[in-house]
């Protein structure tokens, strides 16, 4: 299959072609899911729930997410890879630039992904003008769940739902290369894929966007703890971890998934 590049992800969006996306934090599911066909692999700070333990995602470090990178992408042959920046490592220009550096650089990731509001804009603008692929996470954004109080649907109300729109709107207009949409109404979601140029991926943000992308755990009914409504567990059906990654591929492919 042909290597995911970024301008490839562009012509699936354009050619209405579903972008099927799942988190990996090492070497061995890393190849299970690049040879099953997955074409955004994202190394996701929710390492530090479902590899660590821990109650929230603001705990993991630049060298947790350095390292879990690595693994992955030493695995990967086809899969295009996403590393997040963890909680407070691009507070400003300058730390965001070093810390992308090194996740590119040491990591092995092709494109970085931050959790971004207006504040981000000039960090998306510097990190992009440097060469740095970016993919601003927005809606639902765990590093800020002390800030929110919880994990709740974001761009409800008509006022929050126009800023969402705004900030996606000046987020690609800054030069990020994908949005990925967390949590939002699927209507707001559906605006903003089909206003936007840039790939458009939800969790939990309804069927209209360009792909979709779940935790690896989920898909695999493992997660310990509350499972996310827009999750599904695709082990119930498959005969072994393989078949239940190629059917989440599929689903996402033929928009079976999300209902």
């Amino acid at each position: 299959m042909e290597n995911v590049t970024l301008k490839r992800l562009d012509k699936m969006k354009s050619g209405s072609v579903k972008i099927a996306c799942l988190t990996a934090y090492d070497a061995s599911f890393a190849a299970l899911l690049d040879q099953a066909g997955v074409d955004v692999i994202l190394v996701g700070d929710s390492l530090g729930m479902v590899v660590q333990g821990h109650s929230s995602t603001v705990s993991v470090t630049m060298e947790d997410m350095i390292y879990h990178t690595s693994c992955v992408s030493m695995a990967v042959r086809r899969s295009f890879v996403i590393s997040d920046m963890p909680f407070m490592s691009y507070t400003n220009v300058e730390q965001a630039l070093r810390n992308a550096t090194d996740l590119i650089q040491i990591g092995g990731a092709q494109m970085v992904k931050l959790e971004a509001s207006a504040r981000q804009v000039s960090v998306v603008r510097e990190l992009s003008e440097c060469g740095v692929p970016v993919c601003a996470h927005l809606g639902l954004r765990p590093q800020y769940v002390y800030k929110l109080g919880g994990y709740s649907m974001q761009g409800e109300s008509d006022e929050s739902a126009e800023e969402l729109f705004s900030n996606a709107k000046s987020l690609e207009a800054a030069g990020a290369d994908m949005l990925l949409l967390e949590c939002v109404p699927g209507e707001l979601a559906g605006r903003i894929t089909r206003e936007c140029s840039i790939p458009v991926i939800g969790i939990g943000a309804g069927p209209e966007c360009d792909g979709q992308i779940l935790v690896l755990h989920d898909v695999l009914g493992i997660t310990q703890g509350i499972t996310p409504k827009f999750a599904r567990n695709f082990m119930t059906s498959a005969a072994d971890i393989q078949a239940a990654i190629a059917a989440y591929v599929e689903a996402v492919k033929n928009s079976g998934f999300p209902a």
